[in-house]
Order: C-alpha cells, then structure tokens, then sequence
C-alpha cells in the first residue's frame, strides 16, 4: 500500500485516501472489483442499473464484508424504482450515492438528510450548476474521450468551465490513467479523477480474460463512437459487430432492441409496465423518439454478452480512448499505488518559480 498521499476536498468528503475514483461500469463494477478498489484507497463505485434490487442489497453487504472502506453506489434517477433503491442505500449506510443522470432537487435532500454524499455525473457545464443549485456534494465530469455514453466535448475544456461554474469538488473523467494525468486534472482545479477502462483492465475485474486481452491489443484509432446501439453516441472498441451495426439499417435495429427489451426485463425482474414508465422518464425532458427509447435495451445486453459471457461477437465493449495506452493488468492496490507514486514524480518533477 502506497505511502504517497494527496490530500484533496474529494478525499475529505468521502473519506477515502486516494483521489481516486472506480466508476460504475454495469456488469464490471461488480462488488469484487468494488471492494478492492476500496481497500486499495480509491473511491468503489457499484453499478447497480443491471441490478434488480435484491441483488443490489445482496451486493451492497457482499461489498462490505470485503472491506469496511468507504464505497459508492451508481443508479438511474430515472428509473421507477429509483425510490426504493435510494432506500437500500440509506439502510446499508452507503457513503456515497452517484448517478448517471441528474437526480431531482428532493432526491438530493433524502440522501443528504440521511448523511449519504450525493456525486451526479455530469457532460456539461450547465448541469453541473443545475445539480450544485440543488445540493450535490460533487460532480464528476466526463469529457469525450471517455467510455460509454459520451459527449463531444473533450475534458481538457469541458473541466476548467465546469471548475470555474461550481464551488464544489469536481471530479474528472475521460482519458484518464496514470499519475501524470492525476497531476494534470488537479492543475486544472479538479478534486480528483474517476477511471473506468483502466480499472476494467485489472486483475479484480470479473470480465473475460479474452475480453479484456482485445481491449490490451486496441490501438487509440481501435476506439469509436458509434449511434447505433441505442441511438446515442457511445464510445466502445471497433469490432466486426460495430461495423455491422454501423451498416445495419433501421428495422433491424427496432427488431434487435425488441429481442433485447424482453431479455433485460428477465434480467432485471422488470415488469413490462416499469420499463414502459421508464421509457418514460427517460423521454421527458430530452429530445428522444421512441424508436431511441426502444433501442436502450440494447445497452445492457449487448455489454452483458460481452462483459459476462465473453461473447465479443455478440456484445459491444463500452471503452474510453485511453484503452490505447494500457498494456497490462495491475490488481487494484498495485494500480492505485503506482499511480500515486507517479503524481508524486510528476509532481517533484514540475519547474518551480523563481
């Protein structure tokens, strides 16, 4: 374990010892990869969206028989259940609630009633003061080099608008990896950076090790951003199926999201009922048609045949660019320490002013 600390506002307000976050990747951010994220002193995200709720309470205890380090959950505001989920993170004594989109202003104050940090994800400057406006604690921020949904604004000038929007930490994401890139977000004035593809490539992570060897062997032009999932851009390594779906033509599509509609509500334990109310949500507020709600089925289904079952041919690999700079599989205490131990060089290693 890492002697090399940097003491930032995120590691104050979490109580973790690294600024250091593990995001919450469906079907990878699972409570191995969690707990050992944690114990290694970074901030564990649970993905709890491919969850139903008893598994997430399960998951929850599973996570906090590993490690009695501070962890995070991840779910949908939008979701129909979100409620009750919101319950299970009271009641396990969670530390941290993050969501994947905005939560509303009374989702905010129960969490923060109950003593649970509230960190919304966020892609643009004027969400993040929407969200502080409202009570969030933090806000991480993902600029376009990042994995899976994703904007088109990189982090390099989507950080300093939102650093310069908020006065509350801000965490950064997107094209993340190594203690130089620690280093650089914290000149930025971030609080500290969260990474998904870098701790997928890890020895605590559960995916396939013949998944993980084709994002070793991806080249920086091996990562795309394709529509053709569920009609949002989403950056995943290119693959044969990518270009396939990149050729697809609109029926196809519907009849692919259909068929995947139907395995997620088994997956889920959804009703079709709840994912209709879901759909919903996620159409209020946003210009989405319902062909693009119906194709949102696809997301986790096409992760799950690839992250869970290995099937690269009928599964997408969500990725950020950055998978074209790893090269190895560290366990989450040997990433964690190096790349503190990084910052520390960079760090001493900077010109000082005369």
């Amino acid at each position: 374990m890492s002697d090399a600390t940097i003491a930032t506002p995120l590691t104050a307000l979490v109580g973790v010892r690294h600024p250091i976050v593990q995001t919450g990747m469906g079907w990878v951010a699972g409570p191995r990869l969690v707990s050992a994220a944690a114990h290694a002193g970074a901030l564990g995200i649970l993905a709890s969206a491919t969850m139903d709720v008893d598994r997430l309470r399960s998951a929850v205890r599973e996570v906090r028989s590993r490690t009695d380090a501070p962890f995070g959950v991840n779910l949908r505001a939008d979701a129909g259940d979100a409620a009750e989920r919101v319950r299970i993170i009271i009641d396990e004594g969670v530390k941290v609630a993050s969501f994947a989109l905005a939560p509303s202003r009374e989702l905010i104050a129960r969490l923060k009633d109950a003593g649970v940090v509230v960190i919304p994800s966020i892609g643009a400057r004027r969400h993040a003061e929407k969200v502080a406006a409202w009570g969030a604690d933090a806000v991480l921020v993902q600029g376009g080099e990042g994995g899976g949904h994703t904007g088109g604004v990189a982090t390099t000038v989507l950080l300093p608008q939102v650093v310069d929007a908020v006065d509350i930490p801000v965490i950064a994401a997107g094209g993340f990896h190594d203690g130089r890139g620690l280093v650089a977000a914290l000149s930025y004035g971030a609080a500290g950076v969260a990474m998904g593809t870098r701790f997928l490539l890890t020895s605590d992570s559960t995916v396939p090790e013949a998944v993980k060897a084709r994002y070793l062997a991806a080249a920086v032009g091996d990562v795309t951003v394709t529509t053709k999932v569920d009609g949002l851009p989403h950056r995943m390594l290119r693959t044969e199926l990518v270009d396939a779906l990149e050729r697809s033509g609109r029926t196809a599509s519907l009849l692919r999201a259909v068929r995947h509609a139907a395995a997620f509500r088994r997956e889920s334990g959804m009703s079709w009922p709840r994912m209709v109310r879901d759909g919903l949500a996620m159409k209020h507020g946003k210009e989405l048609t319902w062909s693009q709600v119906l194709l949102a089925a696809n997301t986790p289904m096409m992760l799950k045949a690839s992250m869970v079952d290995g099937r690269t041919d009928l599964g997408v690999m969500a990725s950020g660019q950055v998978a074209g700079l790893i090269d190895d599989l560290p366990s989450c205490a040997e990433l964690v320490d190096r790349i503190m131990a990084e910052a520390t060089t960079a760090l001493r290693a900077l010109p000082r002013p005369h």
